[in-house]
């Protein structure tokens, strides 16, 4: 009996794909991440090809630039997608990053670099908000949980597969023409969201008419919506926490690796697959963890975690830290999925778009802040950079936690009144 529990457990989000048009929309974004992860890894190699010792700052740049985009943008694109045909938002977007995409191989400059992913991004900016704000209006309000939780496992599962998939072809097809792959990868996903019926995507109606609201009514609204909730706030504020460990371990583990270790391309790609499978295994039991209403229990663990790990990355071998990468991934996953399932839980269909729009802007904003962070500390501090990320992030965690926790009091009322406000 108590295996059969396990299954179930371990099976419950693939419930979701019982909806035939979330499934659809999901393997157009499974295939779409797929891609992604071999552009990153990608232009991490690129990165390194051009200086080891310019390495660290080029890749903060190139994801601070990305983060930007996000901030400027995605409010902007949550308005959109309550207001217009999410299909052709989707799919717009996705062709306009296909062509970025296959530009990558031909860098020859780092401004290049800059230009590409900062514009690529405008678009994904777009592209990735409308896609958190279909699923709650595809999926059955029972089924959310597992759809959200199906979609970030696999989103980390990819975390896993790219970086391996993107060192064979490396080898074999040499850094560059990886991106041909990854581009290749958005001609499949942009197929399935051409084949999405319109109907099923257009934007809500709102639940009581109100009069007519301008583009930054509705983008200040978003924001004002995702930050009286107390629960959703408090989440937010551990996706800072959250970005700042996740920043250390994006810019400064290729040099970590490569440059401390003296290992290879191939290892690197190994430890970022252990930070994917850590990631992965708590997406999918993150629902069977912590069904409370606040998940705090979640929240807490996962930031709590996620900052031990990475304190003691510098003085690991490879083995130790192929294991705390896991546990790192188990952190990061616990501390961001909530907020994006306590959203659907808490604000109402016909302002969903914005309040997505919103978290994605500031959730990105946080990792803008911890990116050139992470960069200067490990130009600067190569030796012990993320021990000193480890007490950053402990450190906000407890700031968080004494002045941002909400209390067991704050009930019924305050969640009502988020889902009304207007």
């Amino acid at each position: 009996m108590k295996i059969g529990k396990v299954i179930f457990k371990l099976t419950e989000p693939f419930q979701a794909l019982q909806n035939r048009l979330f499934a659809k929309v999901y393997l157009a974004q499974t295939i779409s991440l797929l891609g992604d992860a071999f552009t990153w890894v990608g232009l991490a190699l690129l990165a390194y090809q051009f200086g080891e010792e310019r390495a660290a700052i080029i890749l903060a740049t190139a994801l601070t630039l990305r983060v930007t985009a996000f901030i400027i943008f995605s409010p902007f694109a949550g308005v959109l997608a309550d207001r217009m045909d999410r299909k052709k938002i989707l799919y717009t977007t996705h062709f306009i990053r296909m062509g970025l995409v296959a530009l990558l191989p031909f860098i020859t400059a780092e401004w290049q670099i800059y230009a590409i992913v900062f514009l690529m991004n405008v678009f994904n900016a777009f592209f990735s908000p409308t896609y958190r704000s279909v699923i709650p209006q595809i999926v059955d309000k029972r089924l959310y949980r597992q759809a959200i939780g199906l979609s970030a496992a696999t989103y980390q599962l990819l975390g896993v597969l790219g970086p391996g998939l993107a060192g064979i072809l490396a080898v074999w097809m040499g850094a560059r023409e990886i991106f041909l792959v990854d581009a290749g990868t958005f001609i499949i996903a942009g197929i399935l969201l051409l084949t999405l019926p319109k109907t099923f995507l257009n934007a809500p109606k709102e639940e009581v008419p109100s009069k007519h609201l301008t583009t930054w009514q509705d983008v200040t609204k978003g924001a004002r919506l995702l930050f009286q909730n107390k629960y959703i706030r408090f989440a937010l504020f551990i996706e800072l926490v959250s970005a700042m460990a996740g920043a250390f371990i994006l810019v400064n583990t290729i040099i970590l690796v490569k440059g401390g270790l003296e290992l290879t391309d191939k290892d690197y790609g190994l430890i970022m697959a252990a930070f994917g499978i850590g990631a992965t295994v708590a997406a999918f039991v993150s629902g069977a963890i912590d069904k409370s209403k606040s998940r705090q229990v979640s929240l807490l663990l996962g930031a709590l975690v996620l900052g031990l790990s990475i304190s003691a990355a510098n003085y690991l071998n490879f083995s130790l830290l192929f294991v705390f990468w896991i546990f790192a991934g188990l952190g990061q996953s616990l501390a961001e999925i909530p907020s994006e399932t306590l959203i659907g839980e808490n604000i109402s269909d016909s302002e969903q778009g914005k309040v997505y729009g919103s978290h994605f802007a500031f959730s990105h904003l946080w990792w803008a802040i911890s990116y050139p962070i992470a960069g200067y500390l490990g130009t600067n501090f190569p030796d012990r950079e993320f021990l000193y990320g480890g007490i950053i992030t402990l450190t906000l965690l407890t700031i968080v936690f004494l002045f941002l926790r909400p209390k067991d009091s704050v009930g019924k009322s305050e969640h009502l009144k988020s889902r009304k406000v207007g």
